[in-house]
């Protein structure tokens, strides 16, 4: 048999550490309104009263839903308690309902974020368990805490230890006292036995104070940011990289990541930063996204297709997308793409090496001017190397670098997995996976490299380079040219080690040309392009 369930809201009008309280706007909304649409959403469907001294605060609670029961100025002092407030409520709701209730829910005003899952799942344990005489919302409040006896500070604690150690303590919130008809009265709405219902996330605020307030204002204006994102063997990490560097740029908003059932590779790497991500578990990732309910999905996945991004659309998805040169790249809110050249102009597409998004190792490392003699070479192809050009440009100058007493050192990527093939050269040196990478660039004359992502992080530290492309995507990357200074040889695969060797050697015999490079590669802005870009997808989340 469905139980009778009432719900008591208290909202007097004379609120002293915020004047006129109920009503001041939250986010946009009377605070009065977050209550009333709590209860109203509950799957119970329970009768909702206001009780309020106030007329004002009464012809609000109307208009959103609820019925009033007209509060005595007895009852709407500074030092009522809420027991007689709400027997009070639970009486004038059975005469008026004709009904008597099994359980009376007390929600307070000042609990905005409580959402009506948690009220619905503490009531069907209430109902499911007999024995529980009343559940109180709480959280949980374990710290080191002292107390004050006979005019000194004594500690509440037997021993200091890390706060998981320490005997747990919970301390209620506003957010719902749910009690039996059997169990309130006047004085009383506690029973012998207690559960609590420990809230997190923002539902365990309770309103007291301007801080209070604030706080609540954040937790309501935060959306959810939804990072899709591709990053396997084939096409390397450099997508996981630019989300990263963007989510870490994210601090109002929930930033959440999925990436699709092929890139174990940046599963790792994004878990690895302790960020949460989701792998791909429908056979339609769209189905996934619509599980996760995000406010905006920013796409670093190549390509997107229409029917892919008309689908994110109908679900009332704002959408951002990098380096999209597919369909539905003119369906997004917004396109940011700083390697590929644009086929034809559009709205909101925004392309350019003036949107690069560069790490902040970059940004604060100094600029490597060129020196009159070679005495270092770097190779760093990415977080993958599918085409191990490591293995092959070592081939090609090795001997040369040894005659010439030019060191040759490799920054290997994350997923690079060849080592195996660099052994026979001993007196290179290989680092993996380094989180220093600016480091490295910055100590030598010349870097070997291929057309993505790393081009950029060369040119902010005004290094000669030689670019070989990856595969023929790469080879339209407009930045890695040489009017923005870079030796481009083509598509590696297709490069000889002899072509590989007389660029290289070309170079380190010639001064002027890698000064001229260099001075080239100076003329890019390219530590203002990460805030460039952050301000157009700030943009699209206030759009929300």
């Amino acid at each position: 048999m469905k139980p009778n369930i009432l719900i008591v809201i208290p909202a007097r009008g004379g609120s002293k550490g915020i004047p006129r309280k109920n009503l001041r706007a939250l986010a946009g909304k009377p605070l009065i309104y977050y209550s009333i649409q709590t209860a109203c959403a509950s799957r119970f469907q329970p009768d909702i009263y206001v009780s309020t001294d106030d007329g004002e605060i009464a012809a609000i609670a109307e208009k959103l839903g609820a019925k009033i029961i007209h509060r005595e100025a007895t009852k709407a002092q500074d030092h009522t308690t809420l027991d007689p407030v709400i027997f009070d409520g639970y009486q004038q709701a059975c005469a008026k309902e004709g009904k008597t209730y099994d359980l009376i829910v007390t929600l307070q005003p000042t609990s905005p974020l409580l959402k009506s899952a948690s009220l619905d799942a503490a009531l069907e344990r209430l109902i499911d368990e007999p024995a529980i005489d009343t559940i109180i919302s709480a959280r949980d409040d374990t710290h080191l805490t002292w107390k004050r006896e006979e005019g000194r500070y004594i500690p509440n604690y037997a021993k200091r230890v890390n706060r998981q150690y320490l005997e747990p303590v919970f301390k209620e919130t506003g957010g719902f006292l749910i009690t039996r008809g059997s169990i309130i009265s006047e004085n009383n709405r506690i029973g012998s036995r207690v559960e609590l219902y420990l809230l997190q996330g923002g539902e365990d605020i309770d309103i007291d104070t301007y801080e209070d307030w604030s706080l609540c204002e954040f937790y309501l204006k935060r959306k959810k940011i939804l990072f899709v994102v591709s990053g396997y063997q084939q096409i390397g990490l450099g997508h996981v990289y630019n989300t990263l560097l963007i989510a870490n740029d994210i601090l109002n908003h929930q930033v959440e990541f999925l990436v699709d059932d092929k890139s174990q590779l940046a599963y790792e790497k994004i878990a690895s930063k302790n960020y949460q991500v989701h792998m791909q578990s429908q056979a339609d990732i769209v189905d996934d996204i619509r599980r996760l309910a995000p406010d905006v999905v920013i796409n670093d996945r190549l390509d997107t297709s229409e029917a892919y991004m008309v689908a994110l659309k109908g679900n009332g998805i704002k959408t951002v997308n990098f380096e999209d040169l597919g369909a539905g790249a003119r369906f997004a809110d917004l396109v940011i793409n700083a390697i590929y050249p644009e086929r034809e102009v559009l709205p909101r597409h925004y392309f350019g090496h003036e949107y690069f998004i560069l790490r902040d190792e970059f940004v604060l490392t100094p600029v490597r001017r060129p020196a009159e003699c070679v005495r270092k070479v770097l190779l760093t192809f990415g977080g993958v190397d599918p085409n191990n050009y490591t293995r092959k440009v070592i081939e090609a100058i090795h001997p040369y670098c040894r005659e010439h007493g030019i060191d040759i050192s490799v920054v290997a990527g994350f997923g690079y997995s060849q080592y195996e093939t660099l052994e026979p050269f001993a007196d290179v040196q290989v680092f993996r996976n380094s989180m220093t990478i600016a480091e490295h660039m910055s100590g030598a004359d010349i870097i070997f490299t291929s057309a993505g992502r790393t081009t950029y992080e060369v040119a902010s530290l005004q290094i000669p380079a030689i670019v070989l492309a990856q595969n023929e995507r790469e080879l339209t990357h407009f930045f890695a040219s040489a009017e923005y200074g870079f030796l481009n040889l083509g598509l590696g695969t297709a490069v000889s080690s002899a072509e590989i060797l007389q660029a290289f050697s070309g170079l380190v015999e010639n001064y002027p040309p890698r000064q001229y490079m260099s001075g080239l590669m100076a003329k890019s802005d390219l530590a203002g392009g990460r805030k460039r870009a952050l301000k157009l997808i700030n943009n699209i989340v206030e759009q929300v």
